[in-house]
């Protein structure tokens, strides 16, 4: 009998640690929920439901940044109950620590609020044309080329240069354009030149031996290349205080190679929307406008990311259907639910339809996939299909605030896309 309690105390006392391990286990998924660092800005709050019937300690330095619930965190140990929602107030300018602890000794999380201050932009919405001219040349193809012996030579597939590199020199003199690639190559009489070019991220040095082409007779290396690139696009936000613009939302690629082309020069100017090629399933519509004639440069481009392009405004930027500077919303702020989005289908109206944000991700750095829209407006649905080529940039508002912008269309859902958190590109953009 002594045996038998003694297993069935044995059972118990496992059976209590696994619970205990499985109740704090799910205390730390729910916790990791919280992200480490938390941005707000003044005069702003943030409600947590946690829904956790446990209490736990919060401490910190002393501070008068943030309120927790309605109190100054005063460098005490605040002792929080879970089972209710908690609110974090904001009260001015700064960053605090959070530390808090089950049991009293127990960490559970660090988390890190920044206070910072309200950021007003103003909305784009319009459609802009985007002249861009690349930093050397990059290479879109390679090809063999054939002799006057008859037989063919890949001379640039022999010297290791691949799709997608950026030739930057030749023989130190750096490249303008295609023309200048030409004309380099052209003087060489079939000596080798010494190539200086950028794959992905770094400078690279090869040596290639042209050969003279039978068809014309001209020293070649076999490498298709291309030095700009231009398209229609729509403007998310300008920046008044400091002319900065941003753009697109996602970066400017290659079409041949999906490089994301560096810019030596390029510019933004007025476009107008002449045509809709409405989206389908299996096949992304596209937006098909003209570059306005006589139309002045409305700015510069300066960077193109992975989050769009910013540059410098030659003029305040504003469009017929709101001038005016609009809050934005951080990732934190944004919900779930209703919104819409301000863009150009038609001339140069621009005018706001509704959308649907469906889903919202977690992220520590910047994404042009932060959330997932869903078109809902029936005049947008009826004339595109919902999102189309073109479209990228659309400023996303909610509660009157920007909190992003539409950046992709879903190949079998043309209603549907993604956008990227407003955040990201005001990052990229230097305002911070």
């Amino acid at each position: 009998m002594i045996g038998l309690y003694r297993v069935r105390f044995n059972r118990m006392i496992l059976l209590l640690i696994s619970c205990t391990i499985i109740a704090f286990s799910f205390i730390c998924i729910k916790f990791s929920m919280i992200p480490e660092n938390i941005m707000l800005f003044e005069g702003e709050q943030q409600l947590y439901n946690m829904r956790l019937p446990i209490n736990v300690d919060i401490s910190t330095s002393n501070n008068d940044v943030v309120k927790l619930n309605g109190s100054h965190l005063n460098g005490d140990k605040v002792k929080l109950n879970l089972g209710s929602p908690f609110k974090i107030e904001t009260n001015k300018n700064g960053k605090v620590d959070l530390d808090i602890e089950l049991l009293g000794f127990l960490p559970l999380k660090h988390v890190t609020v920044n206070v910072l201050p309200q950021i007003k932009v103003i909305p784009g919405g319009s459609s802009v044309g985007v002249k861009l001219n690349t930093k050397g040349v990059m290479v879109v193809g390679i090809s063999a080329i054939e002799c006057s012996d008859g037989k063919q030579y890949n001379p640039s597939l022999e010297a290791g240069i691949e799709a997608g590199d950026v030739i930057l020199k030749i023989n130190d003199v750096e490249v303008k354009d295609g023309v200048h690639v030409s004309n380099l190559v052209g003087k060489s009489s079939g000596k080798v030149l010494k190539l200086t070019i950028m794959r992905k991220d770094k400078e690279v040095v090869l040596s290639v031996k042209p050969v003279k082409s039978k068809e014309d007779q001209k020293y070649k290396i076999g490498a298709w290349i291309r030095d700009s690139t231009a398209g229609v696009g729509t403007l998310t936000f300008y920046d008044p205080k400091t002319n900065i613009y941003g753009a697109l939302g996602h970066p400017i690629t290659d079409v041949d190679t999906g490089v994301i082309l560096t810019v030596e020069t390029g510019t933004i100017v007025p476009a107008k929307i002449i045509s809709i090629q409405p989206g389908i399933k299996g096949r992304p519509g596209e937006l098909r406008g003209l570059f306005i004639d006589g139309g002045e440069e409305l700015g510069n481009i300066e960077k193109n990311t992975s989050c769009g392009i910013y540059g410098k405004a030659n003029k305040t930027l504003t469009n017929n259907a709101s001038f005016k500077e609009m809050p934005i919303c951080l990732q934190g702020q944004i919900k779930e639910g209703p919104a819409k989005i301000l863009t150009t289908i038609n001339g140069t109206d621009v005018k706001a339809y509704d959308v649907v944000i469906e889903k919202l991700t977690v992220q520590s750095k910047p994404n042009p996939k932060s959330m997932i829209i869903r078109v809902t407006d029936d005049e947008l649905l009826k004339k595109t299909g919902g999102i189309v080529q073109g479209m990228s940039g659309s400023p996303i508002i909610q509660d009157d605030k920007i909190v992003g912008a539409i950046t992709h269309v879903f190949i079998n859902r043309p209603d549907m896309g993604y956008g990227i958190y407003i955040e990201w590109m005001l990052n990229e953009a230097g305002i911070n």
